[in-house]
């Protein structure tokens, strides 16, 4: 009898699961739905039929509408759809342009039947061509729409796992420097201190071509492949509205934002060292020396938060405070801070303020909030600011003791991406 009662609960067990995955999903029967990373992995060079013997029986892609046809600023023209989604933990999005309108809007949940249409690429930006405005099915309306936190080089880096998505981008500037008079519309570049940049298009008819573009911002948008005049591959960054510049402020300084990769992990691997090569816990990186109190370099995928191949991850259940410290200054003061923040793993969230320094660390004076909100996953904040002259910063992760929920939150904490704009 308990045989028979285990084999009735695995067997629901795995159709409740089939079911939660793709809720048009009839019980018995192969899924209609292909995942987008399952479809963007078929294109492999060449043009793709999508025939259900392609896609082992399925028609149909699902997802968010993450594209925003008021701005007049979307890869295809303004019947494109762009939309992405989450399948077995994965985002991956996709352009669709479509012959006709289909009438729906940012933030709408999709099916689309992709019977008989291909997949290719198009002037670098892989799509589906071919579908009809009537193969597009609304479910939904006011979905969130997720952006994911990168910097410029780990967008690069990964572009085809972000192609089709939406991103946030801090640590960016347009360079050259725009003047008086210089607009979004056309191609700018946006740059990080260290050299990565990637190509910020605007259409000469998007809503917001004639706005004046700011020298930095964080930046949201849809990466889409493109081609330079020599047909190698160019990528791109195409903003929804004039919205989507956020917290606009001076440029970023040179080398910034540090991402505490130049070097080893193990250089910094116990919280607390003082030895020739590490004195008093400082450790110099692509910006300068800083200071890592309590903290390490954490390296260890999907508890550690960062973006490219490691990151800090600060000491918990502390008493006194741990400090993520530059040990020099920036010459022309600072208009805004930004970095990507989480706790690490499962741990509870923690306290921490952002410091800055103009007497060469003597003393410190907090800017913006009390930060509480870390969880387990990456955050991008903002801080904006108007100092004049020489400066630096910290992270002061506060000393609240061990954790005592829910009265007491001292997890540990991770850092990266910390990129610091001039006045």
């Amino acid at each position: 009898m308990k045989s028979k009662l285990l084999i009735a609960f695995l067997t629901a067990l795995t159709l409740t699961s089939c079911l939660e995955e793709n809720p048009d999903y009839a019980a018995g029967q192969p899924s209609p739905i292909v995942s987008l990373e399952d479809l963007r992995r078929l294109y492999q060079g060449a043009s793709v039929p999508l025939e259900q013997a392609q896609l082992s029986g399925a028609h149909q892609v699902v997802g968010i509408v993450v594209s925003d046809a008021s701005g007049a600023n979307v890869p295809g023209g303004p019947t494109t759809l762009v939309v992405q989604n989450k399948r077995r933990g994965v985002v991956r999005g996709i352009i669709i342009p479509l012959n006709g309108n289909a009438n729906v809007a940012v933030g709408d949940s999709v099916v689309v039947d992709v019977a008989g249409t291909t997949l290719t690429k198009t002037t670098g930006a892989l799509r589906i061509e071919g579908v009809t405005a009537d193969r597009v099915r609304k479910v939904s309306s006011n979905n969130a729409v997720r952006a994911r936190d990168i910097n410029i080089e780990t967008l690069l880096t990964n572009f085809d796992q972000y192609e089709g998505t939406l991103v946030r981008i801090t640590g960016g500037s347009i360079t050259p420097l725009p003047v008086s008079g210089d607009t979004y519309a056309g191609n700018k570049t946006l740059a990080d201190g260290a050299g990565k940049s990637i190509t910020l298009h605007t259409e000469a008819g998007a809503a917001f071509a004639t706005r004046r573009i700011p020298a930095s911002a964080t930046f949201l948008g849809i990466p889409v492949g493109g081609l330079d005049a020599s047909q190698a591959a160019a990528p791109q960054l195409w903003l929804r509205t004039a919205a989507d510049a956020v917290d606009p402020s001076g440029p970023i300084y040179r080398n910034f934002p540090e991402s505490f990769e130049a070097v080893p992990q193990a250089t910094k691997g116990s919280y607390d060292m003082n030895t020739a090569a590490v004195p008093d816990n400082t450790v110099t990186f692509g910006t300068g020396p800083w200071k890592l109190y309590q903290a390490i370099l954490g390296n260890t995928s999907g508890r550690d938060r960062y973006t490219g191949a490691q990151g800090i991850r600060i000491q918990q259940g502390l008493t006194v405070p741990a400090v993520v410290e530059m040990k020099f200054d920036l010459p022309n003061g600072a208009t805004k801070v930004t970095l990507i923040y989480g706790a690490y793993y499962t741990d509870a969230a923690s306290s921490w303020k952002l410091e800055y320094s103009q007497d060469q660390g003597r003393t410190w004076t907090q800017t913006g909030a009390t930060i509480t909100d870390a969880g387990n996953w990456q955050h991008s904040i903002t801080f904006l600011m108007s100092i004049s002259g020489p400066v630096r910063f910290r992270i002061n992760k506060l000393g609240l003791g061990a954790s005592n929920p829910p009265a007491i939150l001292n997890g540990r904490l991770g850092l990266d991406d910390i990129a610091i704009y001039e006045n």
